[in-house]
């Protein structure tokens, strides 16, 4: 599944067809009528995104807002309003209010399932950050984020200044930042590093989309750009192409409408996500990595790899996810070392570190523990496709020699893996199992056995229930 998804709604049928609609994209669909029946979901699921109908027998979305926010879970989850009214009052009274994005019914199906994805990702792209920051508070190297920053700059683009100056004039009192003009041609060029902007405004006319969509993928795929707020101004009835422009990366979308207040709202709230980002992102590279690299493979070590295995432990609970704990250990290594001297064996676990970090996903943690040791975790992976990585990963170390110096023949390598997965849904491990002592020593007796059965292979630990 790719996420679960609550939708409240007090007619069934509209449940249904939502229901319908993404559990066909491979949702894990939650339902409810009333902000009452939500809440006794919540305190059994946390959903990754939810989608409320504008009125409720018992509230609206700002209510069920209220409600989320006693619960301790704000920020956790994105709301989405479904409106039948198209009254832009009532649109910016819940935007104001901290709902994430209001949708007007008939819904455009493409449109609803690029904006779930859209937000979805969002939220996960944060949650992850916000992971890895606290994992460098456990380290003791975290700052607190700091609460002056440079001011904003926006970068309105349009095909003329005529049309982006309506934008710039009514955005100049509304919002704290500075605003500035750019023609698709110029606006990612002009953005020099120190200079980028952080939010792009794409005011999008008739007859523009290829254009826009291919600035789209040009600021994403900039090392300078790639991180910046995007925010698409476009009419109603271009909603394919609104769809398209979520799924390239456009984090918001709005109607031209002309409303300057609305654009406002949508860019504080791109603009304040966005800065807490980037304070998140600093905070995890800035000083810390002489003390949690390994400086030989340029991996994560054991320093860093154990709070950060806790702390994926933690949110499997929370999150009922499953996840694979490996560990992995190149075969007859001190052979290399003994016979060919330590320069040959670093080189080989150079490669080894490269060859995994290469093949596993940004997510995943790589470490080097040991002399030749390795910690491999796979968050939100099953047994499956965890059995499947590890034979992968054994392969693409035996199937290529490896380069040492001062040798003209390659040298064969190859490494064992021993694995332990945890399932906090359908598993039977306790808490104390799922420490990281715990899955690591599982993980090495597994790693014994592949060692006892002749070296090159994957074993599973089954602990009793």
């Amino acid at each position: 599944m790719h996420g679960k998804v609550l939708v409240i709604d007090p007619i069934a049928t509209n449940r249904i067809v939502l229901r319908v609609k993404l559990a066909a994209s491979h949702y894990n669909m939650l339902q409810a009528g009333s902000i009452a029946d939500a809440m006794q979901v919540l305190a059994q699921d946390t959903p990754d995104l939810i989608l409320c109908a504008g009125t409720l027998p018992d509230g609206d979305p700002l209510r069920l807002l209220s409600r989320i926010r006693k619960m301790g879970l704000a920020g956790k989850m994105p709301i989405i309003a479904l409106s039948c009214a198209d009254s832009e009052s009532e649109r910016l009274r819940l935007l104001a209010g901290g709902i994430d994005d209001v949708l007007q019914k008939p819904i455009n199906d493409a449109l609803l399932l690029a904006r779930t994805r859209s937000i979805i990702r969002a939220y996960a792209t944060a949650s992850e950050w916000t992971l890895r920051e606290g994992t460098s508070r456990a380290l003791g190297f975290g700052e607190e984020i700091a609460t002056f920053s440079p001011a904003q700059t926006l970068r309105i683009v349009a095909e003329d200044r005529a049309s982006a100056a309506p934008w710039i004039t009514a955005l100049s009192d509304r919002i704290n930042a500075r605003t500035v003009f750019a023609k698709p041609a110029a606006a990612v060029s002009e953005a020099e590093p120190g200079c980028t902007p952080d939010a792009f405004v794409l005011v999008i006319g008739p007859d523009e989309g290829p254009q826009m969509l291919q600035l789209l993928a040009t600021i994403r795929s900039q090392a300078n750009t790639r991180h910046c707020a995007i925010l698409a101004v476009l009419d109603s009835e271009y909603a394919t192409l609104g769809a398209q422009m979520l799924d390239m990366g456009a984090n918001d979308l709005m109607r031209c409408t002309r409303s300057s207040e609305e654009l406002a709202l949508r860019l504080e709230a791109l603009l304040s996500r966005k800065m807490v980002t980037d304070s998140l992102r600093d905070t995890v590279r800035s000083g810390i990595e002489a003390a949690v690299i390994d400086p030989l493979t340029g991996l994560h070590n054991r320093r860093y790899a154990m709070p950060h295995l806790s702390r994926i432990a933690e949110r499997a609970t929370r999150t009922g996810k499953p996840y694979a704990v490996m560990i992995a250990d190149m075969d007859h290594f001190k052979r290399i070392n003994d016979t060919l001297g330590h320069a040959a064996g670093d080189a080989v676990l150079v490669e080894t570190a490269r060859r995994l970090k290469e093949n596993l996903r940004a997510v995943d943690l790589v470490a080097r523990i040991g002399g030749e040791e390795f910690l491999i975790v796979l968050p939100g992976v099953g047994l499956g496709n965890a059995r499947r990585a590890a034979k992968r990963l054994c392969q693409i170390i035996q199937n290529t020699p490896f380069e040492v110096p001062d040798r003209t023949a390659p040298v064969d390598a190859t490494i064992s893996i021993g694995m332990t997965v945890i399932d906090p849904v359908n598993g039977t491990h306790s808490t104390v199992a799922q420490k990281p002592e715990a899955l690591l020593d599982r993980a090495d007796k597994a790693l014994y056995g592949a060692k006892a059965k002749g070296r090159n292979r994957v074993i599973l630990s089954r602990p009793a229930a």
